[in-house]
């Protein structure tokens, strides 16, 4: 993922930013080029987590098609349904297109941009996977309980996805920029 330049710093650079080739006072001895290979490894972990989870919510909605009780589904249910196997497909392209970025430009010296590329899908992929989750758990809610508990479930878990992926995150974040 790309970074973000950190806070200035007062007093001398660390020994370990005077190597040659480290364009950065972070604390890291890097260079751009190893800065973009660990960023592309983070990037390439990050993407291994949100696939498993995906594939799985794939697979659960795949599943309930064939279903004996998926014929009692109402018009409404069945649009919200295929709404979600299309969130969840949505969600599998755009996390796997790093990856498949990778592949064209593999040996051309284009890591950085690979790893711009890679955060942006990223960014997007957690969008659209946190779109399938809080669908999934509202239309799982409205099979069992009924459309207001559905309508419940669903503020509930997206309060929950904006709170601990967007809220916290840069909280923590500014507080580390004040540091």
């Amino acid at each position: 993922m790309t970074e973000a330049a950190p806070p200035a710093r007062s007093g001398p650079p660390s020994r370990r930013d005077l190597r040659e080739g480290d364009d950065r006072a972070d604390g890291r001895d890097e260079t751009p080029n190893e800065r973009a290979d660990r960023n592309w490894t983070e990037a390439l972990q990050e993407l291994r987590v949100l696939q498993t989870g995906t594939q799985i919510l794939t697979g659960f909605l795949l599943a309930l098609a064939f279903q004996p009780a998926f014929g009692d589904l109402g018009y409404a249910q069945r649009v919200f349904y295929l709404t979600l196997v299309v969130l969840a497909g949505l969600s599998a392209i755009v996390a796997l297109a790093p990856v498949a970025l990778h592949r064209m430009v593999f040996g051309r010296r284009e890591k950085r941009v690979v790893v711009a590329y890679g955060h942006a899908a990223l960014v997007t992929a957690l969008v659209t996977v946190s779109l399938l989750l809080v669908g999934v758990l509202a239309f799982v809610f409205d099979i069992v309980l009924g459309a207001a508990a559905a309508w419940t479930a669903g503020a509930v878990a997206a309060a929950a996805v904006i709170a601990m992926w967007l809220v916290f995150p840069l909280a923590l974040r500014r507080q580390g920029m004040t540091r």
